[in-house]
């Protein structure tokens, strides 16, 4: 039987730290380079970037690499310009944060090959963005239960029919079946295209035989733009597929509108003040027992401290930019 030819759509920004390890692994990847093309969508990054991509493609011809622009300069843009510029059967999204596995590209193709789903992918392997305590604690978070809910991809060992994937693979005449990337939405779009592939019957996949490494953000301040970016946009998706939401997605906002009430609520009663510090010492001491027995065992004693902080970042950030989303949408209906 002959294999499909197959092309990886990477949108990128700004990305010179993280693009070299994610084509390196690209091209060491068991399918045949000959049957592989990427396709980098780039929003004119001024990082040396594209003179990163550059060498690559000088050092390794043999695996076909290409640039286009992506003028919008948002995620689903860049996804959809370059499924347009792409030639492949099988298309595989990534990131440029990201590196597959060396058979990441072959048990994708696989998996669509046997009809396990429409859309297909793996599982994380979170590594920190470097090696600062605050950088680790965060790659823990980001990949704990408590820092991300029931999302399967960060943690699961069992295949199975999921909500949505990173990333995914999927055969090119889907797109024209469900439509392009939603480039209404910045963040979300992954989501929000599973789930128009489910409402139409289609089955997402989830293999955890198909892996790859995803960087977490380096800080805490990159970590609080990033989920209140995912906060904001969710409620935007959420909004259009009332049916999507999912219990996980409630507890941030409810916390963060539990906090302010009580903390205007303690203006005018002590008792109200109380509650308050007594809500954020629980949840404090929650998030400690909870990363307590990893950090004893594995002699971490910093992830006391950098666990909390950064599910606490993530959970606030998220909650905030899911409330302020449905306020701003709020106003303008309002207005309008």
């Amino acid at each position: 039987m002959t294999k499909p030819t197959v092309s990886i759509i990477i949108p990128c920004l700004n990305e010179v730290n993280t693009i070299r390890s994610l084509l390196d692994a690209l091209r060491v990847q068991t399918y045949p380079c000959k049957l592989m093309e990427i396709v980098i969508a780039d929003a004119f990054s001024t990082d040396g970037t594209s003179e990163e991509i550059g060498k690559f493609q000088s050092q390794h011809p043999e695996l076909k690499c290409k640039i286009v622009d992506n003028p919008k300069k948002i995620i689903p843009s860049g996804l959809n310009i370059a499924i347009q510029n792409s030639t492949g059967e099988i298309i595989i999204r990534l990131d440029a944060h990201s590196a597959p596995n060396p058979d990441y590209v072959e048990k994708s193709v696989q998996d669509i090959l046997d009809g396990k789903g429409d859309n297909v992918g793996g599982v994380w392997k979170i590594r920190p963005g470097n090696e600062t305590w605050i950088a680790r604690s965060i790659a823990v978070a980001a990949s704990h239960p408590v820092g991300v809910g029931d999302a399967m991809y960060r943690h699961s060992d069992k295949a199975a029919s999921v909500d949505t994937v990173p990333f995914g693979a999927f055969r090119r005449e889907l797109v024209g079946k469900v439509g392009e990337f939603d480039e209404t939405l910045l963040t979300n779009e992954d989501y929000e295209f599973n789930t128009r592939i489910r409402k139409q019957g289609g089955v997402i996949w989830l293999d955890p035989e198909i892996r790859s490494n995803y960087t977490a953000r380096a800080d805490l301040s990159a970590l609080n733009k990033q989920y209140y970016r995912y906060g904001f946009w969710k409620w935007q998706m959420i909004r259009r597929y009332p049916g999507s939401i999912r219990w996980r997605q409630l507890l941030p906002p409810l916390f963060v509108f539990s906090l302010f009430c009580l903390f205007i609520g303690g203006f005018f009663s002590p008792l109200v003040f109380f509650a308050l510090i007594l809500e954020i010492l629980v949840y404090g001491f929650i998030l400690m027992g909870v990363i307590f027995p990893r950090a004893i065992r594995e002699k971490k004693g910093w992830l006391l401290v950098g666990f909390p902080l950064s599910v606490a970042v993530m959970h606030l950030s998220w909650g905030t930019g899911f409330l302020f989303s449905i306020l701003t949408f709020r106003k303008r209906e309002i207005l309008s």
